[in-house]
């Protein structure tokens, strides 16, 4: 645990390109071979479908020890299923950018949420039980008969800075819910790296359907657990 505590600080403190190999692994993530029976995975964001967020910027050390650095991201999709809680077959639209070789060791990522008008800093250390998931076929297939892989982790992004994980399933089916060994939320003066990608006076204007959506209504405005 020493170790990845280092890598954490590491993380939020380096300057580096992305994928850029660093000297920290967990001894898990050393012992074993992660290699994925696929190209790439990717990761998305979603909010409820009135409840926007924007993600600014984020970071990825995979099971190999490299940094990737995303400047650049996907946007974070309204989930048009998700009103009032979070829809059971939760999953991402669309990731040109959001990929990675390797699965996730940690992952640290900045992000605002319009009801809140705060940035939120919220970071992720995921365990091998994910990583064998992601690296295993489900024990269905899809409809064509092609082996169906957990290979889209997908964020919810609700107010309060909540944030729930799971990896995709296809057609329909329930997304599986991932709890990382540790995930965490700052805002304000807790935050690290993120004090960095605050967007001055907000990143979003004034959103009228997400107003008249919350008349009425009593804070989280849903149920996001």
């Amino acid at each position: 645990m020493n170790k990845m505590l280092m890598l954490m600080l590491l993380l939020a403190t380096t300057g580096c390109s992305s994928h850029k190999p660093q000297p920290l692994q967990s001894k898990q993530a050393a012992s074993g071979d992660w290699s994925l029976p696929y190209d790439k995975w990717g990761f998305s964001f979603i909010t409820p479908r009135d409840l926007p967020s924007a993600v600014l910027h984020a970071r990825i050390i995979d099971t190999d020890g490299y940094l990737y650095t995303f400047n650049t991201l996907d946007i974070a999709s309204n989930d048009p299923n998700s009103v009032k809680e979070w829809s059971v077959s939760a999953h991402g639209f669309g990731m040109q950018f959001n990929r990675a070789k390797k699965p996730p060791q940690y992952m640290i990522f900045c992000w605002e949420s319009y009801i809140d008008q705060k940035t939120y800093e919220t970071s992720a250390m995921f365990a091998p039980d994910t990583w064998l998931r992601m690296k295993t076929p489900a024990d269905h297939t899809r409809p064509s008969g092609a082996p169906v892989w957990y290979k889209t982790m997908v964020f919810g992004l609700s107010p309060g800075g909540k944030v729930k994980v799971w990896l995709s399933d296809v057609a329909g089916r329930p997304s599986l819910v991932i709890k990382p060994f540790k995930l965490t939320t700052r805002s304000g003066n807790e935050m690290t790296l993120c004090k960095n990608y605050v967007v001055p006076g907000g990143y979003f204007e004034f959103i009228p359907a997400t107003q008249d959506f919350i008349k009425g209504k009593t804070y989280p405005y849903g149920n996001w657990d």
